[in-house]
């Protein structure tokens, strides 16, 4: 019986947490486990990330030439967007700090307030990934793919890029999309493109300007342009299919698993944007309706604030991996 009692007081002098361990609640015990959890899970993404890169560092494609639109200007603004983008999510965390801020000092009007704003914040910046998706996949000067799967793109004598809708010959042809109603059952085939091989090595004879641009790059950090003669040869011989844009199996910027880990990882982190812009809205309305008020406390925006914190720090490194890097 004495050691049970010394063993229980020694016992309660080594815990001592009660039911706050960490001077924490529970609640917000359960954030920070999760936060780890979460924190592992993209450090294993930005992991793979990183060795696919250095694995295929002479052909990976350069962020500047792939991230260069803005909305609603036309031109080359690279990383422009991307930038403003992360800007407006860290300023949405700093709008969070001051509503948790706020909140411990119970003032609801300014709680609501920043919890507003950084409402707004997040649903920019997932606004803004939707349209970088979309203008991703979308492409903007095609290129064309050879046997190996490499990517050719197209300058000029200068070194500026080349649409293949610019140079392409256009001809008069058969070949139809195969559907299902049409040819083998439950069987479909892929969208067609726009081009096909021999319109663009056509369109590259009758423009002496043009040159073809591998996607390998050289000691200078530049990708290696091919001379007239190579240009020609390479496209006649080894040319399979014309791309337009960015998917799960072609990418026109070069090495197709970028665009794999792009819009895996940047999807990824999208979503748990998304999903705390959503917890967001809710505890706004809840802070709208008094609800912490009537508690004392505004321990729900402290802890979706730190969930949001995480957010915007996992973003910091996936800008500096797949843009700055």
């Amino acid at each position: 019986m004495d050691t049970t009692v010394a063993n229980t007081g020694t016992e309660g002098k080594t815990w001592g947490g009660g039911n706050e361990p960490l001077k924490s609640s529970y609640g917000k015990m359960m954030m920070w486990f999760f936060i780890v959890s979460d924190a592992l899970t993209f450090s294993g993404f930005l992991a793979a990330y990183g060795f696919s890169r250095f694995k295929y560092i002479g052909s990976w494609p350069i962020a500047d030439e792939v991230f260069t639109h803005v909305p609603f200007f036309h031109g080359n603004y690279p990383m422009i967007y991307v930038a403003f983008m992360t800007f407006v999510l860290i300023m949405s965390s700093v709008t969070m700090v001051l509503a948790v801020d706020a909140g411990h000092h119970m003032k609801k009007n300014k709680v609501t307030w920043y919890m507003f704003l950084t409402i707004i914040g997040g649903m920019i910046f997932v606004g803004s990934q939707a349209w970088e998706w979309a203008t991703f996949i979308k492409g903007d000067y095609g290129s064309v793919q050879t046997i190996g799967g490499n990517m050719l793109q197209f300058v000029d004598g200068e070194g500026n890029r080349v649409a293949v809708s610019d140079i392409a010959v256009v001809a008069e042809s058969d070949r139809v999309q195969h559907e299902r109603k049409n040819g083998l059952w439950f069987v479909e085939e892929s969208s067609l493109p726009a081009y096909s091989v021999d319109e663009v090595y056509n369109g590259l004879l009758v423009n002496p300007d043009v040159v073809v641009r591998t996607q390998n790059i050289n000691v200078d950090g530049e990708k290696t342009v091919l001379s007239r003669e190579e240009s020609l040869e390479i496209l006649r011989s080894n040319g399979t299919l014309v791309v337009e844009g960015a998917n799960l199996q072609q990418n026109e910027y070069g090495a197709s698993l970028f665009a794999n880990f792009f819009f895996f990882i940047t999807g990824f982190h999208g979503f748990h944007v998304l999903s705390g812009v959503i917890i967001n809205i809710i505890i706004f309305f809840n802070v709208i309706l008094g609800t912490y008020e009537r508690r004392g406390n505004y321990e729900m925006v402290e802890k979706v604030g730190l969930y949001w914190h995480f957010v915007d720090l996992v973003w910091v490194f996936v800008f500096t991996f797949f843009y700055l890097v």
